[in-house]
């Protein structure tokens, strides 16, 4: 996946060893907000926040959840689905990254707080990875490299966020929370990552967050113009290193802060592969980008109810294309756009494993998503001024609103130390 790929070479159990994802998973906190009751209490057209944006629902997280807890609770998700047990101390995992630009500590990795709360053997390497929105994905690529190298071995990956602009904000109706946990092996039953990938990077200010406070910055129309120019150039770019085209792939995924902004970049590119035999074969290319057109809109479906978790938000897309299309096969390609804002772009792919639809637990996922707590708007500010603050003073965080689907909470910041808790027993998935 990157060069580092180079040093398995001379193993060939490891350069010759399929390695991706073998089991996918979300945490969303149990509390969401319409956005047509916030667009109502903000005096704005809701049409603007469902049809302009293209999000009905945002997650909201009060301040017992955090990247650690909802990470972990991904994380026992993904590996309980991966066939790994917990009494084992899910001994093969030798690696552990959270991808976040949430953390919670300046110094201390928010994975070793996982690492702990999940019971991890001792034996493994813990770090956390940041670059926006992309962490995730260059913690999945780092993973994979790990992989390579140590076939043996299983890495496990969360990518995790809370995306806060403030209230009455134009940011607001792009927040969200959640998780998505990857465990990354050695003939994965998901999805086999492919070794090409194609990276654009360049120092911009189109969003950033001072470490003084939790809330982002950003120059949104700005943003979204170089989200659509960094794909466009890693895009062309990777079909001239490998040849591929539009219908070499059932599908594309994207990185989606809100469900509209990833066909911002997809169009123009869908439009001109129709336009390239306009007329005599006209039908012929059209064909495949009605398809891909579909697949993206199957792909927003979770999105579009929990909102923008940043670094993990490329991986719900996938997770909603796979749980939500019944016509995917094995063999399938699927390609991946990463983007993080500062800002890095990548593009990527995935074979679609024999019998990958046994390992999605689509019921589960929507049953998480269809039981959560609706939030009336005046409680949903109280909550989201109840926050951990930027300072050194003790901190105890909300009883009143408590998710019986995670066992993990942050309890408190006292001695300016986060103190998590593990309520019980973890849920069996």
């Amino acid at each position: 996946m990157t060069d580092m790929t180079k040093n398995v070479t001379e193993n060939p159990i490891a350069a010759n060893a399929e390695v991706g994802i073998d089991s996918l998973a979300l945490y969303t906190p149990a509390f969401y907000i319409d956005l047509v009751e916030l667009a109502r209490k903000r005096g704005v057209d809701p049409d603007k926040f469902t049809n302009g944006i293209g999000q009905d629902q945002q997650a909201v997280a009060p301040s017992n959840q955090d990247i650690v807890t909802m990470g972990a609770a991904a994380a026992l998700k993904a590996l309980y689905f991966s066939g790994e047990t917990e009494a084992a101390g899910f001994h093969d995992v030798g690696l552990l990254i959270v991808g976040t630009e949430s953390g919670v500590d300046a110094s201390k990795a928010s994975a070793l707080f996982v690492h702990d709360l999940i019971g991890l053997t001792p034996w493994c390497r813990c770090l956390e990875i940041k670059e926006a929105c992309f962490g995730g994905t260059a913690a999945l690529l780092t993973a994979y490299d790990y992989v390579k190298a140590h076939p043996d071995k299983k890495a496990l990956v969360i990518a995790a966020d809370i995306a806060r602009y403030g209230l009455d904000t134009p940011g607001e109706v792009t927040q969200g929370a959640g998780a998505m946990a990857m465990v990354v092996s050695r003939d994965p039953r998901l999805m086999v990552l492919e070794p090409h990938s194609t990276a654009y990077s360049a120092s911009i200010g189109d969003f950033w967050r001072p470490v003084y406070t939790d809330m982002a910055l950003a120059r949104g129309k700005y943003s979204t113009e170089q989200y659509v120019d960094f794909f466009g150039k890693v895009w062309k770019r990777y079909g001239q290193e490998t040849g591929r085209t539009l219908a070499d792939f059932a599908a594309l995924c994207f990185h989606l802060p809100y469900t509209k902004m990833g066909m911002k970049a997809f169009k123009p590119v869908l439009d001109a592969w129709e336009l390239l035999d306009e007329g005599s074969s006209g039908s012929l290319r059209k064909e495949p980008t009605d398809r891909l057109r579909d697949r993206y809109r199957l792909s927003t479906v979770y999105s579009r109810r929990v909102g923008n978790i940043y670094s993990g938000s490329l991986y719900l897309g996938l997770l909603s294309l796979l749980d939500n299309d019944p016509s995917l096969q094995e063999g399938d390609r699927i390609g991946l756009f990463s983007y993080g804002s500062g800002a890095v772009g990548e593009f990527f792919s995935g074979i679609l494993r024999p019998g990958f639809r046994q390992v999605l637990h689509s019921d589960h996922t929507r049953a998480m998503l269809d039981k959560r707590f609706k939030l009336a708007i005046d409680s949903y500010e109280r909550v989201f001024q109840d926050v951990v603050p930027y300072g050194p003073e003790d901190f105890t965080t909300t009883r009143q609103l408590l998710d019986k689907t995670n066992p993990f909470i942050l309890d408190r910041v006292e001695g300016q130390e986060r103190i998590y808790r593990r309520l019980g027993d973890s849920p069996r998935w």
